[in-house]
This record gives C-alpha cells, sequence and structure tokens, in this order.
C-alpha cells in the first residue's frame, strides 16, 4: 500500500456512532464521550483521554467508547511523533517507515482500551450477525488495529490483515443500512486510496479484497462529511487530505475554515491553512493564515508536537519567498533548518533557500541547494519535494 496516504485512511475509525447502549448511565457516558471528541479535535490531547475515561466509568459496556479512548491515545501518539499535517501522508510507497518508540503509557492505553472494544463489538456481532451497527463496531475497531500498525509501528504489511477486515465490514454496513453514509467514510477512503497505486500494487489490493474507484471513494467521503454523526468531523479532515491531492485547493480552504470555527484551540488548522494556500499559489492568504497561526501558538502553552516550530518556520518562509520578501524569507528558514527533526523538512528548506540564491541570480549557491535538498528529499521518500526540484533543475 502507498504508506504515507493508505496509513491514513483509517483515521476515520478514530469517531463513529453512538454505539451499543448497555447498562449504566448512558446519558452520562454521552455527554462525557462528546466533550473528550471536542477537547481531542481541540489538541487537547490528555483532557480527551479523562474525558473518554469517564464515559467508561459512566457505562463500562458501550465498546464506542473504548475505541474513542484508543483513537484519543493513537492521536496523541501520533502528535508526539510530529505527524500532524497533510504534508506527513504525500510521500512515496513503502513497506515500514522508521518511527521512535512510542509513548508506553499511551501505547499501553490503546491497547488495553482496543482489546475491550473489540472484545464487546465481536460478542455483538456473534449475537446480531445481520445487525449493520454490530459490523460497523468490528470495523471501526479493526480499522485502528491496521492504522496503528502502519503509522506508528511502521509496519505498513502488517496492517492489511485488520485494513481488509474494516474495509469489508463497512461495505456489509452498506448493504444492511445504505443509508449509513458514517461507514461510506473508511469505504471510500480505501477505494480512493486502492485507485491511487500503481497499475502492479492496484492489482494485489483488489486481489486483497480491497475494492477501487477514485471519484466513487471521494464521493462516499464527502457523503460522510455531510452525515450528521460522530464521523462528521473526521471525514472533514480526511477531505482536507484528499482536496489537497486533487489538486482541488479552494475546496480544502474551505473545508480548514469550516474546521477552524469549530476547533478554535486547534493552532494546527492554520498551519494547515497555510501551507494548502501555498500548493494553490496564493502566498498573501498563507501568509495571513500562518501569521495568525503564528500568533495563536506564542500564546499556547500547550504541549508542542515533535518538530512543529520547524514546520510553522518552514511553512512561512516558503510563503515569504513566494511574495519575494528574500531577507525575512532566509531569516525563517535558517530558524526551521535549526529546528528541523526530519530529513523530508530539510530537504524543502534548502529548496526554498536554492529558490532565494537562484532569484539573486547566484546560480553556483542555487544549484548547490537544490541538489542537497533533492538527496535530503528522497532519503525521506518526499517524492514530492523531489519532483519540484526536478522542474526546477531543468
Amino acid at each position: 500500500m502507498h504508506q504515507r496516504f493508505m496509513s491514513v485512511v483509517c483515521v476515520a475509525a478514530v469517531m463513529g456512532q453512538p454505539g451499543f447502549v448497555a447498562a449504566g448511565e448512558p446519558a452520562t457516558a454521552a455527554a462525557s464521550r462528546e466533550r473528550g471528541l471536542t477537547l481531542g479535535y481541540n489538541l487537547d490531547h490528555g483532557q480527551a483521554l479523562d474525558a473518554f475515561r469517564d464515559a467508561i466509568a459512566a457505562d463500562p459496556g458501550d465498546p464506542t467508547t473504548y475505541r474513542l479512548l484508543a483513537g484519543a491515545a493513537w492521536v496523541a501518539l501520533l502528535f508526539e511523533q510530529g505527524i500532524i499535517t497533510v504534508d506527513d501522508y504525500l510521500g512515496q510507497a513503502r513497506s515500514t517507515l522508521a518511527r521512535t518508540a512510542p509513548n508506553a503509557a499511551l501505547d499501553t492505553a490503546f491497547h488495553d482500551a482496543l482489546r475491550r472494544a473489540l472484545a464487546l463489538s465481536e460478542e455483538r456481532l456473534r449475537q446480531n450477525p445481520n445487525d449493520a451497527e454490530a459490523h460497523y463496531l468490528v470495523g471501526a475497531a479493526e480499522g485502528f488495529l491496521a492504522s496503528y500498525a502502519a503509522t506508528v509501528e511502521g509496519h505498513v504489511l502488517g496492517s492489511l490483515g485488520p485494513a481488509r477486515r474494516a474495509y469489508r465490514e463497512h461495505e456489509r454496513v452498506l448493504e444492511l443500512d445504505p443509508q449509513r453514509k458514517d461507514a461510506g467514510l473508511i469505504v471510500g477512503l480505501y477505494r480512493y486510496g486502492v485507485a491511487s497505486l500503481p497499475a502492479p500494487l492496484r492489482l494485489l489490493a483488489r486481489l486483497s479484497g480491497f475494492g477501487s474507484g477514485r471519484e466513487r471513494g471521494l464521493r462516499l467521503v464527502e457523503d460522510a462529511s455531510r452525515y450528521p454523526s460522530h464521523v462528521q468531523s473526521n471525514a472533514l479532515f480526511m477531505l482536507v487530505l484528499l482536496y489537497n491531492r486533487e489538486a482541488r485547493y479552494d475546496d480544502a480552504l474551505r473545508v480548514i475554515v469550516e474546521l477552524q470555527s469549530r476547533y478554535p484551540r486547534n493552532r494546527l488548522l492554520w498551519l494547515e491553512a497555510g501551507g494548502t494556500a501555498l500548493r494553490a499559489g496564493r502566498p498573501a492568504v498563507a501568509r495571513t493564515m500562518l501569521e495568525e497561526g503564528l500568533a495563536r501558538l506564542s500564546v499556547d502553552t500547550r504541549p508542542r508536537a515533535a518538530g512543529e516550530e520547524a514546520r510553522w518556520r518552514y511553512t512561512y518562509g516558503a510563503a515569504l519567498v513566494a511574495l519575494d520578501d528574500p531577507h525575512a524569507a532566509d531569516r525563517e528558514l535558517r530558524a526551521a533548518l535549526a529546528l528541523a527533526t526530519r530529513d523530508w523538512l530539510r530537504g524543502r528548506v534548502h529548496k526554498e533557500l536554492g529558490a532565494i540564491a537562484d532569484r539573486a541570480g547566484n546560480r553556483v549557491a542555487a544549484r548547490d541547494e537544490y541538489r542537497l535538498a533533492d538527496r535530503l528529499c528522497r532519503a525521506d521518500h518526499d517524492s514530492a519535494c523531489a519532483d519540484d526540484i526536478k522542474r526546477v533543475m531543468r
């Protein structure tokens, strides 16, 4: 599978329908779940985990809440590893990806909660084999196993078994209840992702049980984004990725603005808006979004993602390059270079430094920067950066 894109597919499983209401205090649990979802989308990861634990205490028989707790732990781990924007999912295919060892407490929280979610979900499916919600619950939990293996552990091949089960279960939901647009999210993402693969991998994926279809997949995700459910916001986040891949940048920006209004404490939405506006060739819009985001960052005392400040400085510097402000751009890019934790980001910084030298007429310095950028981007499988450099060098 295409690692950087396909590993994000089952982010859709983070959210879900309210789920099975067991004995307990479901009203209290539902309120805690809603609070946890809002906190998580606003980057308040620790408080989100606490809210889901409160929900479990109020209603320990509901598998959805265990899955949401696992999801909150997983997202917190991605945040700690610095996997935070669309750029993290626009690279080349790999079967493995280097990752630092995950936070032990979060890793344990994920696995413990997901085991419980799977046990409760499988039991409901055994009792109700034609129940759409039971199939949804199992598929969503299996989707987590796939996503965790690919994104946190870096083992894409190890994710294929649970990914196939997640896809199959959610296809079954749509067969049993075509109005369950939330189930179309995972199905749509896999269909889109498989259609984006090179032909040999696409054939292998189809033989493994995955459907294909770029337009159909995108339409299913769009339907999920309009369907009132707990998965709706997650579908919107997925559309930001898909619209960027489709070069539908205005649509991506529209979705980001909607998410900003829903989750104003999520400062990364302003970083995402800046990056998207740059891809759209709208550097003035990018600068406006980034300057507002940097202002939010400067007063935000919450933890930052690994390498986050380098991302801000690089993206802001790239906007300044595009706006022909070389001195300010150079300052931001040098700061990003000092803070960068990944080679692909270092490569992109050197690409922008090459552009500054190129515009100044210093072709020797520009060529050196571009060549260094190419080596760094290729070493970290950043094909988008490498392709840009190839075009510039021509």
